[in-house]
């Protein structure tokens, strides 16, 4: 059954990438641009997951959390900049 829900899963997190990296460039405020890269943050960890599934391998799932900590650290970095104009105090 995973042979046949792994293309599903793959082609529907393709398509949620591509929607929100239009979301990153048109987003008509900085705030929803900063989501959208959370969004694609999660999703890239998401791919890397479903990649680690199908070669079966673990190596990949030290891979995504690695691309969870730099996500949060990139997103609480812009957020601090969005909220006070630097980011170290």
């Amino acid at each position: 059954m995973l042979e046949m829900v792994l293309p599903i899963a793959f082609a529907l997190l393709a398509l949620s990438v591509l929607l929100s990296f239009l979301r990153l460039l048109k987003g008509p405020d900085l705030p929803d641009r900063i989501l959208a890269l959370d969004t694609l943050y999660i999703n890239a960890i998401a791919l890397v997951v479903l990649l680690g599934l199908h070669l079966d391998t673990a190596l990949y799932f030290e891979a995504a959390l690695l691309i969870a900590v730099m996500g949060f650290v990139g997103t609480i970095g812009l957020s601090k900049y969005l909220l006070r104009g630097d980011i170290m105090e």
